[in-house]
């Protein structure tokens, strides 16, 4: 394998003085003294910036390195969950996206207190519930693929890799705020999309297009493979996307009839997508954001799933190894070595200069989301259970518990490292998707109801998460405790073997429906108040009984009970304080401290929009979805190879 020379080191250079640029800046111009300046990027953002984040916030290194890997392992059947995103975007931006606005929300939890009226156990069900998938499925995943990639590539430790990539991701989360992170996601963006794009070129190349890979994927066979059986030989289905719904390992009903519903919380639910969405200064801006975000996601499938098949084509004996030994010796792990095909067509396909380009490509993939995963989850703790132990706290406080939340996070994730490495069974994408799938349904499920059923009541709401999730951890606990037998051996897991774990979401989905329509159903309606701006057929209506917002009646009380922040935090804005007060001031956004009642002045988001946006809004989204429609039937109807 090639190794990186003084031009790739300039590359990585220049990318990482790109990066600290871009967020300085960010930090200059952005009103990070407040906590919807800080949080939610004030709402003054446009649609491309906005659009550029939610992209960059899904495509993280567990994409280069989970995505790419299944590709390897298992050809193209992955590509469905990049499809089913480009339908959902538009779903979120035409159904969700006009009630959140409406409502007035600064957080997926809060939107389900306003709905649901006062009590707070929804909220801080869904906030923890929330912050568990974030540690389960996308922290340390992230952390652990970043760190695969840079051991490969610089030949470091995976821990010392993980270190080396924190301290990159603190500079842009803990000090910008959300507008450093969209910011710098927009950088990453056009990055990640130009790296990829070279990449999946030079593969293609190299394999001789489209029939070369067919032919040379399908003779990718190790030389090392246990006698009597097939481990090692490609998949007879790799070049069909949605398979057979019994020996599939992405069976079409499943797909469509669980995992779709299941990913309906990544994309619609989730405080990570939605709150960049959030941050758009209108309606239009945040329809027409998931509209190019929409486009941006029809690109996976090419520059991701397809050079995965290059790679275990042109690596058979090291991306394809069939055996536990041939696969230790080459990525010490049992379960196979798929997880490094990016690392390798990087490593040695890519000249001098590319191979340091390219790193900076992962490098941008893996911050742009840790980034993004980071803000969201500090949102959900700052504003939803924060308030709930300190009623009145300040602004300074608020903004200083976000920041802290930030480390403890980062400290969690790289405890459960280890437990990702060995649960992860060779395919780290599949791994993310099947932990989504047990723990995911039920939240989907809710919003689903809550947005759409006016007569859904809290304690519905309530009771069918909790038997949802009930039934999705049951699975999940045979996960961990059951270890995937190596190829060539009967599988004997009780339940697992015989479950897809697909199907199993439509079990938890349909389990959480049943519940929260029944017992709404035998229960008392909702009060009427808490429909107001809170469902699709409600988004219009107005009241002067409508609940502010969550942080703005805490802080103004804090106000009315002589706690302004101006009063605490003079001392430390004088003149006359040192210079490492200062900087430390600046940097945390403590400088220059917003007044919370000039954010309880801020102008109500509108979800009035004119004809003409109207218009283009939903016929690119049309657009859209037609074309990852013909893509899963084009992939889907093909024959087997």
């Amino acid at each position: 394998m090639a190794t990186l020379n003084g031009w790739d080191v300039f590359a990585v250079a220049a990318y990482f003085i790109l990066v600290i640029g871009v967020g300085l800046y960010a930090m200059w111009v952005s009103k990070r003294g407040s906590v919807k300046g800080y949080f939610l990027a004030g709402r003054f953002m446009t649609f491309i910036p906005v659009g550029a984040s939610v992209f960059a916030s899904n495509i993280g290194s567990e994409h280069f390195i989970g995505l790419v890997g299944s590709g390897a392992a298992s050809g193209l059947g992955v590509g469905a969950f990049e499809l089913d995103a480009t339908i959902l975007l538009q779903i979120l931006g035409h159904v969700f996206i006009p009630v959140y606005i409406a409502s007035r929300v600064s957080t997926l939890p809060e939107y389900m207190e306003k709905r649901f009226g006062g009590k707070k156990r929804i909220k801080l069900y869904l906030t923890f519930l929330s912050i568990l998938l974030y540690i389960f499925t996308k922290i340390s995943v992230n952390l652990y693929s970043g760190g695969l990639f840079i051991e490969r590539a610089l030949d470091w430790s995976l821990y010392v890799s993980v270190v080396g990539i924190l301290l990159l991701t603190a500079l842009t989360t803990i000090g910008g705020g959300l507008t450093a992170v969209i910011y710098t996601d927009t950088l990453q963006t056009v990055i990640m999309l130009a790296g990829a794009s070279i990449v999946a070129g030079k593969s293609m190349v190299k394999i001789g297009g489209w029939s070369g890979l067919q032919e040379q994927y399908r003779a990718a066979i190790p030389n090392v493979t246990y006698p009597g059986t097939e481990c090692g030989y490609p998949r007879s289905d790799a070049f069909v996307m949605l398979r057979d719904p019994v020996k599939g390992d992405i069976p079409w009903p499943g797909f469509i009839f669980g995992q779709f519903p299941s990913s309906t919380w990544y994309w619609c639910a989730d405080q990570m997508m939605v709150q960049r969405v959030l941050s758009a200064k209108s309606l239009s801006h945040a329809q027409g954001a998931l509209v190019l975000a929409g486009y941006l996601k029809l690109l996976p499938v090419f520059l991701m799933v397809v050079p995965g098949m290059v790679a275990r084509a042109l690596f058979p004996d090291t991306i394809g190894c069939a055996t536990e030994e041939a696969c230790m010796n080459f990525c010490q792990s049992k379960a196979g070595c798929s997880n490094l095909a990016y690392p390798e067509l990087v490593m040695n396909l890519m000249p001098t200069g590319l191979r340091g380009i390219m790193i900076a490509v992962m490098l941008a993939a893996l911050m742009s989301d840790l980034t993004s995963i980071f803000n969201s989850a500090s949102t959900l703790f700052t504003m939803d259970v924060w308030p709930l132990i300190r009623k009145n706290a300040k602004t300074r406080e608020l903004l200083l518990v976000g920041r802290l939340f930030v480390v403890f996070l980062t400290v969690v994730s790289i405890v459960w490292i280890p437990l990702v490495q060995v649960l992860q069974g060779g395919q780290l994408f599949v791994y993310i998707q099947s932990i989504s799938a047990y723990l995911a349904p039920p939240i989907a499920a809710v919003y689903f109801l809550a947005i759409t059923c006016t007569w859904t009541n809290e304690k519905g709401a309530f009771f069918g998460l909790c038997a949802g999730t009930l039934v999705g951890i049951v699975r999940m606990l045979m996960e961990f405790s059951y270890s995937a037998p190596r190829c060539g051996l009967d599988d004997t897991r009780p339940i697992i073997v015989k479950v897809h774990y697909m199907y199993y979401a439509i079990i938890v989905f349909w389990t959480t429906i049943i519940t929260t329509v029944t017992t709404s159903y035998f229960t008392e309606r909702p009060d009427p108040e808490c429909l107001i701006n809170t469902t699709i057929w409600t988004k219009r209506m107005t009241s002067k009984k409508v609940a502010p917002d969550i942080i703005e009646a805490n802080t103004l009380e804090g106000i009315k009970n002589g706690k302004a922040d101006s009063d605490s935090n003079k001392s430390l804005q004088d003149d006359e304080a040192p210079v490492f007060v200062k900087a430390y001031n600046w940097f945390c956004g403590f400088s220059n401290l917003e007044e919370p009642e000039k954010e309880a002045a801020d102008v109500i988001k509108s979800v009035y929009q004119s004809t003409r946006m109207k218009y283009v809004t939903r016929i690119n989204s049309a657009i859209i979805i037609s074309f990852g429609i013909s893509l899963y039937i084009l992939f889907s109807c093909g024959k087997d190879l």
